[in-house]
């Protein structure tokens, strides 16, 4: 029984990647793909069904790795947390922020195919429900604080989409222009100061009992 040859996966996968990055989906070409990475076109086929296949390939993981983020800060049991909790929550710090920066940082050149490089795939509009998913955690937080006396603003869904798509952007955006570790320090200092969601809600303390 014949073994599979593995040793062409990662000339392959690198030679995609950097085809990818550097053309976008749609304008890379399976053949320069193949020839740099020195493998036929068969020996892709019979690992993938074409280019968006392995295009997917390597961008699946990043994309699984957000679709946890968001879900995690979805699906919450509101009455396990206090209003302290709830008012935290809000305040958007270095500290908080920096994980998200670190784990985009790691996978940098794959997510920069997912948010910029993946039009004509399944991908093409992730940037745009990746925000939708994102909106929504923050109005199951906004209602919570509206119910609890906290949040003092009323701010719509469309109004929280916009936000939304802002800040996303702002995070997309240093990975884009391939930003070093230490610009991106910097910048995420930077948005931390500018979007001030406690602002945006006016939320308030008020006579709430945070204890």
């Amino acid at each position: 029984m014949s073994v599979p040859d593995r040793s062409i996966d990662p000339r392959l996968l690198a030679s995609a990647e950097a085809e990818f990055l550097n053309k976008g989906f749609v304008k890379s070409d399976l053949k320069t793909i193949c020839e740099n990475a020195g493998i036929t076109t068969g020996a892709v086929y019979k690992r993938y069904k074409g280019k968006e296949d392995l295009f997917c390939a390597l961008v699946d993981e990043i994309a699984e790795r957000l679709e946890v983020f968001v879900e995690e800060r979805s699906n919450i049991d509101f009455s396990k947390l206090l209003d302290k909790e709830i008012y935290d929550t809000w305040q958007m710090t270095y500290d908080s922020m920096l994980p998200l920066f670190s784990l985009l940082y790691k996978y940098r050149n794959t997510f920069t195919m997912l948010i910029d490089k993946a039009a004509g795939t399944k991908y093409e509009n992730f940037n745009h429900d990746f925000v939708i998913k994102m909106s929504y955690a923050y109005e199951q937080y906004y209602e919570e604080s509206k119910k609890r006396g906290l949040a003092q603003a009323e701010v719509t869904r469309d109004e929280f989409h916009v936000l939304l798509s802002s800040f996303w952007t702002c995070i997309c955006e240093p990975f884009v222009h391939d930003m070093s570790w230490k610009q991106i320090e910097e910048h995420c200092r930077i948005i931390c100061r500018f979007f001030n969601w406690k602002e945006v809600i006016i939320l308030r303390k008020g006579d709430v009992n945070f204890v």
